[in-house]
């Protein structure tokens, strides 16, 4: 992964508003293999001042990976994606998006804004948790990830 200490949690942010995916997320990623932190933030105008770190995120860590719905309240998922590809402090992040959509616009358009891959959510309840292990263990385990850029 990145160039952080082995005994540091990998930081993911989870972009979810849905309260049954994040607990299924949160339990996939416990159990996982790989040591990490998830942070949850419930809509996409939350998500951004995380990134950001404004107001009461201003100790936010800086994720290492965002898992993304794009059905958000407030600002919606394609949304954010625009705005944290478009801000170089935070485009390097890997954004995965993370959704029950399975329209091909919508697939078309994530990776146009510049999605690192795009992932539809199972129905299926033990099939969700192995989509999310499934990340986990790509995303962590064999993706070489650039270090946090310095100031």
């Amino acid at each position: 992964m990145s160039n952080r200490p082995a005994t540091q949690p990998i930081e993911v942010l989870l972009v979810e508003d849905n309260p049954g995916d994040v607990r299924l997320t949160r339990e996939a990623l416990r159990d996982g293999k790989v040591h990490n932190h998830l942070s949850v933030v419930p809509d996409g105008v939350e998500a951004l001042a995380f990134l950001r770190r404004q107001g009461k995120y201003a100790d936010a860590p800086r994720p290492d990976l965002i898992l993304l719905d794009l059905n958000l309240p407030k600002k919606d998922g394609r949304e954010v994606l625009q705005d944290i590809k478009a801000d170089p402090a935070l485009q390097r992040i890997p954004v995965v998006v993370l959704t029950s959509s399975e329209a091909e616009r919508d697939i078309a358009q994530a990776y146009a804004l510049h999605a690192n891959c795009y992932i539809t959510k199972p129905v299926d309840l033990d099939q969700f948790i192995t989509v999310v292990r499934s990340i986990e263990d790509f995303w962590f385990t064999i993706v070489k990830l650039p270090a946090e850029p310095r100031p």
